[in-house]
């Protein structure tokens, strides 16, 4: 019986021997494995970057039309999308209740008018006092500009295109009671070919813009490639429609192509606020990195071509599809950017196109 415990126990140990050996052996292979990357050259850079946003076309002179006094609207004599001319009659209110207010004016300036005359040969004859015929006189002048206000109201008591161009929105409908002031109906001039896309931006991408940075435009009705322009402006604050902060490109130069009021568009602009001496370094893309934490994070490079190394890298700005990292890659000239997640240090590699 115990000449049985004694083999049984070397041949567990046999076995136990064989295991770990099979294991160690397995562990060697996986550790040896040779890993697939895709490496980059680094090269220095600077912080120049792009800003892609989107956004609308529209024109630096859309215009919110409206009447000059409150009433029934009478008359819409344009539908959206009509194409109109410079001084083309639009829209007309009801002229009862204006022109019955133009007429008491009228009958108060005639009444106003004989009163000062009277007053006037009076004084003349010295029958009337100095104070008597001023006071005839106010009340003639005033009579004389309350007409005048009514009578130019008159005249503003309908909506005519300011510039040629096109009807892009109608507000109100005939019969509507409108307030001095509400909009009836939006218009646009396209006389200039003055149109420009207007993007939304983040606070970040907002603040990387300045006025004159170049940019390019894609439309999905134009196929011949980009259309050129220029940021034009920046808002000076959040648009309190869309709750975004906006900027303007505008076109440059005479690229022909159809454009509509509100049709989408695409904007990469090349940002020159962010070129400054103390941002250079390098430009690497966003799969390269590893556990990123605020501005640090991790990368692998290789130096030798076969051996892959983890080192730490300091981030300095978001780019576009790119990170700007102004520390950590000083003397490396190969940066591992595509199988990254599968190696540790001193993983074995081989270098893929």
């Amino acid at each position: 019986m115990k000449r049985t415990y004694i083999w049984l126990a070397a041949a567990m140990a046999i076995m136990t021997w064989a295991s770990c050996k099979e294991q160690k052996a397995e562990t060697k292979k996986e550790t040896n494995e040779v890993i697939p990357v895709k490496v980059m050259e680094l090269t220095g850079a600077g912080a120049e970057g792009t800003v892609e946003a989107s956004g609308h076309f529209t024109t630096d002179n859309s215009t919110y039309l409206s009447f000059k006094v409150g009433g029934y609207i009478n008359k819409i004599l344009v539908k959206e999308g009509d194409k109109v001319t410079k001084g083309q009659l639009l829209a007309t209110l009801d002229l009862t209740e204006i022109n019955s207010m133009v007429n008491q004016y009228r009958l108060g300036f005639e009444k106003a008018k004989r009163d000062y005359e009277r007053v006037k040969n009076l004084y003349n004859d010295s029958v009337a006092t100095l104070e008597q015929f001023q006071n005839a006189k106010t009340g003639y002048d005033l009579a004389a500009q309350q007409l005048k206000a009514a009578e130019f109201n008159l005249a503003h008591s309908n909506i005519t295109a300011q510039e040629s161009g096109f009807i892009l929105k109608k507000m109100a409908s005939e019969g509507q009671l409108v307030n001095a002031g509400m909009p009836v109906l939006v218009a646009n001039g396209v006389s200039g070919g003055n149109w420009m896309l207007r993007i939304g931006l983040s606070d970040k991408q907002w603040s990387n813009l300045k006025v004159g940075d170049k940019a390019e435009v894609f439309t999905d009705t134009r196929n011949n490639g980009a259309l050129t322009g220029k940021v034009l402006r920046k808002s000076e604050g959040i648009d309190p429609m869309s709750g975004v902060l906006t900027a303007d490109i505008a076109l440059t130069g005479n690229q022909g192509g159809t454009f509509a009021e509100g049709m989408f568009g695409k904007a990469v602009i090349s940002t020159t606020a962010t070129k400054d001496t103390s941002s250079n370094g390098y430009v690497i893309p966003y799969d390269a990195i590893l556990d990123a934490d605020g501005r640090t994070g991790y990368v692998f490079v290789t130096k030798d071509g076969s051996t892959a190394h983890k080192v730490r890298i300091t981030i300095d700005k978001l780019l576009k599809n790119n990170v700007l990292v102004t520390g950590g890659l000083d003397g490396v000239q190969k940066i591992i950017v595509s199988g990254s997640a599968y190696l540790n240090e001193n993983s074995p590699i081989h270098i893929i196109q």
